[in-house]
């Protein structure tokens, strides 16, 4: 939908998100969704994000700690990568291993929790 065919409720919605700052966060939450399509199926086999923070900081899971080593060296690119496609992300932190997310993020609800 173009802007010029916005309805007056898109155009208040859009409004109320971007004054208090959620147009930003609902960006940057989006990276969760899209990662295997921002970063490739290489890195999306090895990782899982978990959830973006206020600050900004995406907290991914990563299979081993040797990509842990690894993606933690490219950061800079991916950052700079993920904002070329308009996912402003502050920072990367990378998590390994596949047990529980450590308890300061939030899980995300499994699919039958959200239906």
């Amino acid at each position: 939908m173009s802007r010029t065919d916005a309805t007056p409720f898109d155009e208040a919605l859009r409004e109320y998100l971007g004054r208090h700052g959620l147009a930003r966060r609902i960006r940057q939450a989006g990276v969760v969704n899209d990662w295997p399509d921002l970063v490739g199926t290489e890195l999306a086999r090895v990782t899982t994000p978990e959830s973006v923070d206020a600050r900004g900081t995406l907290w991914v899971r990563v299979s081993s700690s040797a990509w842990q080593q690894e993606l933690q060296l490219m950061t800079p690119t991916i950052l700079r990568e993920l904002a070329a496609r308009g996912r402003r992300i502050s920072n990367i932190r990378w998590i390994a291993g596949t047990g529980s997310p450590p308890r300061w993020i939030a899980p995300r609800p499994s699919p039958r929790q959200q239906a």
